[in-house]
């Protein structure tokens, strides 16, 4: 007489391994893996639209600002290509207005600009530029003596750089009461600059304020 197969097990009854299961291996943290102070650090830079300041990331990273300046310096040369065995990179990194943020390479500026500006016309019109100048080199200084340099009426101008970011309210003159001007850190990062003593020397050639005639600057 024939024997009956054993009936083939559903799925869903597959019996169960024998012994207790192993727990999933814990994946390491940052800490502990070669290198990851440094790694932690880029990741942060990464995602930062706008310079942070070394005691900063000591602090998300937990890790003591002498440390953190140290990797800073070390992450700064080896994108410069000044680590042995390693090339140039397309960025680099720089502190600017006294925070540290990534960069395009400058040397690559022009392959950015293509596609940044894409046939676009500038941001800044020649006017703005010419208004952010004047204040850049004279800071702080009223809008009447903006206009007074530039021979032209500078309000609408103004206001754009306020509302840019660009620049930023700095009082009032002592004798006019006019509200004076001056550039804010934005415009030191977007320049590239960690302070204004970086600024080119360009302030010789703007005519110098004090031998203006003086011109009523109360409008804001």
């Amino acid at each position: 007489m024939s024997e009956t197969p054993e009936p083939i097990p559903d799925a869903d009854e597959a019996p169960e391994p024998e012994g207790p299961t192993p727990p999933a291996a814990a994946l390491p943290t940052w800490s502990e893996l070669p290198g990851g102070e440094a790694a932690a650090l880029e990741a942060v830079l990464m995602v930062i639209d706008e310079p942070v300041a070394a005691a900063r990331l000591a602090t998300v990273l937990d890790v003591p600002e002498p440390r953190v300046r140290e990797l800073l310096a070390q992450l700064a040369a080896e994108y410069r290509g000044e680590a042995d065995g390693v090339r140039p990179r397309g960025f680099e990194l720089r502190e600017v207005g006294g925070g540290w943020r990534l960069y395009s390479a400058a040397a690559f500026a022009p392959a950015v600009e293509r596609l940044v500006l894409d046939g676009q016309t500038a941001r800044l019109t020649q006017a703005s530029l010419e208004t952010l100048a004047v204040v850049a080199y004279r800071q702080p200084v009223s809008r009447g003596r903006i206009s007074a340099i530039r021979g032209v009426n500078v309000d609408g101008v103004v206001r754009t750089l306020l509302a840019r970011g660009l620049i930023e309210e700095a009082g009032q003159d002592g004798d006019s009461g006019a509200t004076l001007y001056r550039t804010s850190g934005y415009f030191l990062e977007r320049m590239g600059l960690a302070s204004l003593e970086e600024l080119p020397p360009l302030a010789p050639y703007l005519p110098d304020i004090e031998a203006l005639d003086d011109v009523d600057g109360t409008a804001r």
